[in-house]
């Protein structure tokens, strides 16, 4: 598999997200995104997407950590943009892009 860019994997969770767990999201879906906000979604959704992003890249991630990342910084929602890196960085450190 070729390495994934982080604007692949924004257009990755897009793709995901257009219908995702019995939600449908007509709207634009790009980097600034906002994963409560914008499209709806709620925390169980949260973990639910957590699953199908280590099934759909075959890495396991430490979403705690990320979350515990975003939770420091006082940020109430997620963009998009800020999940594409995180998941970028991790698949790099972990050799999923070599």
């Amino acid at each position: 598999m070729s390495a994934h860019t982080q604007e692949q994997i924004v257009k990755d969770l897009g793709n995901l997200l257009r219908e995702f767990n019995g939600k449908e999201y007509s709207g634009d879906i790009g980097s600034k995104t906002l994963f409560f906000g914008d499209l709806g979604l709620v925390s169980i959704d949260a973990v639910i997407l957590a699953e199908t992003l280590e099934r759909f890249y075959d890495c396991g991630f430490p979403f705690g950590q990320f979350l515990s990342e975003i939770e420091r910084e006082g940020v109430r929602d997620i963009e998009l943009g800020e999940l594409a890196a995180f998941l970028h960085r991790h698949m790099i450190r972990s050799g999923v892009d070599a």
